[in-house]
């Protein structure tokens, strides 16, 4: 029986998800829901991975990677090479389930049943709310590099060819024959790191938070619809052909441009250092028995092998050795000024002070609607 069929079956028996939301979330995910298999031979067993066979060789183990869409490119390339190594090491074949999305549609599904292994999300709220959940130990950013981030990315601004508005940076946001093209932060992860990506721009160049509150709502006044999530907005700007400029993730630009597609773009050099981190899902390991090999892939991820394979697609290595490699330091430009969300107090003072209902997005979209 597959995750998805045994996900399936709890909900239908009462001991898991039992609201309507839950089962959807659950049936969202399970739509998106695909195997990565290495060529191997012998049964799965799933949660045996210390069982052998008559002949001395390990019976599989099975992880389950729940991701965040943009990085299905990577992933794809460095499982094969873990799923090789541990092989050689172990004489254990890995199979690998994988799931990608929105973040914040995979973290409510983990939350709603979803046994995920590992999760690899945008940005560490969604992470937090599946440690608040009970799913994962407090103290996660510890256990590795990095506090955990093992990708990252910054801000760019997408525009139209020619660039005829002449944007050059966020300040041109706030012009009033602009239109900026950019997703609700409300509801999407990646339009939080756009409205931090604005409001560090002033910060950083000595504003106080007066001028910052000020700026920002001069930028959403320009922004004719909030869109759902950056799916959506992308779309709007390409498809749709809305808007001046568009915010995006970098890696997303750069990765599209390595597929010969035709992008305009600026990278701000006051921008925002874009952390994604990657934590075991500790009571899901924990019952799976996969600790040791789920454990043992998340500090690959981390390695010099890994970090190209994020980098070839778009992703900032935060490996510093591979980040000096030529072929990566002329792909990512160093940023004159990166601010973080620790410098803001963190994702919990963040939302609280910015995102949470009736916080200063709600207070920037009520003004702009009088």
């Amino acid at each position: 029986m597959n995750l998805w069929q045994q996900s399936l079956k709890r909900v239908q028996l009462g001991f898991s998800p039992n609201s309507l939301k839950g089962f959807i979330s659950l049936f969202l995910v399970g739509t998106v829901l695909s195997v990565s298999l290495a060529a191997c031979s012998g049964t799965n067993t799933g949660n045996l991975p210390s069982a052998t066979t008559d002949t001395g060789k390990k019976q599989n183990v099975e992880l389950t990677l729940v991701s965040f869409a943009v990085t299905k490119a990577a992933h794809a390339a460095i499982i094969p090479k873990f799923v090789e190594k541990w092989q050689k090491e172990h004489n254990q074949t890995v199979v690998f389930k994988q799931s990608y999305g929105g973040s914040g549609s995979q973290t409510r599904a983990v939350v709603d049943g979803l046994e995920a292994d590992i999760v690899h999300l945008a940005l560490a709220l969604d992470t937090q709310k599946i440690e608040k959940a009970g799913l994962i130990q407090p103290g996660w950013e510890k256990e590795f590099p990095n506090n955990g981030i093992v990708s990252k990315s910054v801000a760019a601004l997408v525009t139209r060819e020619g660039n005829p508005k002449g944007i050059k940076n966020w300040a041109d946001l706030a012009k009033d024959n602009v239109k900026l093209i950019t997703a609700d932060p409300k509801t999407s992860g990646v339009a939080r790191w756009n409205f931090l990506a604005l409001w560090n721009s002033v910060i950083k160049t000595g504003g106080d938070e007066i001028k910052a509150i000020d700026f920002v709502t001069k930028v959403y006044k320009n922004v004719p619809v909030l869109t759902k999530d950056a799916r959506e907005a992308t779309d709007a700007f390409f498809k749709q052909g809305q808007g001046d400029a568009l915010i995006n993730y970098e890696n997303e630009i750069v990765l599209a441009k390595d597929k010969g597609e035709k992008t305009n773009y600026i990278l701000p050099d006051i921008n925002i250092s874009i952390d994604n981190p990657i934590a075991v899902v500790d009571k899901n390991v924990d019952k799976h028995g996969n600790r040791e090999v789920a454990e043992a892939f998340v500090k690959y991820l981390f390695t010099p092998e890994a970090q190209r394979e994020f980098a070839k697609v778009g992703f900032r290595p935060v490996d510093e050795t591979v980040a000096k490699i030529k072929e990566f330091a002329d792909k990512y430009p160093q940023i004159k000024t990166l601010g973080t969300v620790q410098e803001l107090g963190g994702w919990d003072a963040v939302q609280k002070k910015f995102f949470n209902d009736g916080a200063i997005f709600d207070q920037i979209q009520a003004k702009n609607k009088r």
